[in-house]
């Protein structure tokens, strides 16, 4: 008999938050168990009370979502899955406010940066929440009539809020790429279309290290889709990478890539081996 966690997926947020709607969309079957934090997300998962994890990795228009790469090496967890989730807000308020009377706008730093221009126009100064969701239902808690929340269209619904505008968000594309995490990595067979490789990587100390290290990609005709680096460890000198690469490590391309990276890294850990949405090949 299956556990009864293996019908819940994690998510950061309150209900209604983005990451509750990326949840209902991809697996409308599971129930999303919302946490108070992406740490607690992942512990839900190796903890067993729940069996996937729905992470908001970038959005199209503010960029990486903070700290989340930082969390990522650590969570014990291995990527399974990507979504992408096109992302749309709605300026909500309590019932009978009117949009003359607001001067606040609270929402998560993340959505508020995905609406700033807008705001600007609306000239509402942005407050940041926890999430956006959270916004919605500490409005719904604590009427004020300058106040308002930027969130979704089923926050509104959950927390009797009153959609005052939609479409909030200074992109019409707006779109935030979601990870999907299990404690079991899969493989998927390299024939049955694209695969994305993500992995961390650390650079040793020599002289274009970074420049040889990537050297093995270009020679060997390897998609790298990403790179970004991020400080750890609180020190200006200690660098990671986080990347994405276009294939599978049993190609003979990223096998050979992956090992002159290694050569000339500290560390290389590979996060999680999934196909490749669709979705990512869409012009936006």
């Amino acid at each position: 008999m299956a556990a009864a966690s293996d019908n819940i997926i994690a998510y950061q947020g309150q209900p209604g938050a983005n990451s509750d709607m990326a949840c209902r969309a991809v697996y409308p079957g599971m129930t999303p168990l919302p946490c108070a934090s992406f740490e607690d997300v992942f512990a839900a998962v190796r903890d067993g009370e729940a069996r996937l994890a729905m992470i908001p990795i970038e959005n199209s228009s503010a960029g990486r979502v903070a700290d989340i790469h930082h969390l990522l090496p650590d969570s014990r967890l291995h990527i399974i899955a990507e979504h992408f989730q096109p992302v749309h807000y709605l300026l909500l308020a309590n019932p009978g406010v009117k949009i003359e009377s607001l001067e606040y706008v609270y929402s998560h730093h993340q959505s508020l940066s995905q609406c700033r221009e807008t705001l600007r126009a609306l000239k509402l100064k942005p407050m940041t929440h926890a999430d956006n969701a959270g916004a919605a239902k500490d409005l719904s808690e604590n009427p004020d009539p300058k106040q308002g929340a930027l969130s979704s269209h089923l926050a509104a619904e959950i927390y009797g809020l009153d959609i005052l505008r939609r479409d909030m968000e200074d992109h019409a594309n707006n779109t935030t790429r979601f990870i999907i995490m299990s404690q079991e990595p899969i493989d998927p067979d390299p024939d049955s279309g694209p695969i994305i490789t993500s992995f961390v990587f650390q650079v040793r100390n020599v002289p274009a290290a970074l420049y040889k290290a990537m050297g093995g990609f270009a020679t060997n005709g390897v998609n790298m889709t990403k790179l970004e680096s991020y400080m750890i460890n609180g020190e200006f000198t200690a660098t990671q990478f986080y990347a994405d690469i276009e294939g599978h490590p049993s190609d003979t391309s990223v096998r050979l890539a992956l090992e002159e990276l290694g050569f000339f890294s500290r560390q290389v850990k590979v996060l999680g081996v999934y196909p490749a949405n669709p979705q990512r090949y869409v012009k936006r």
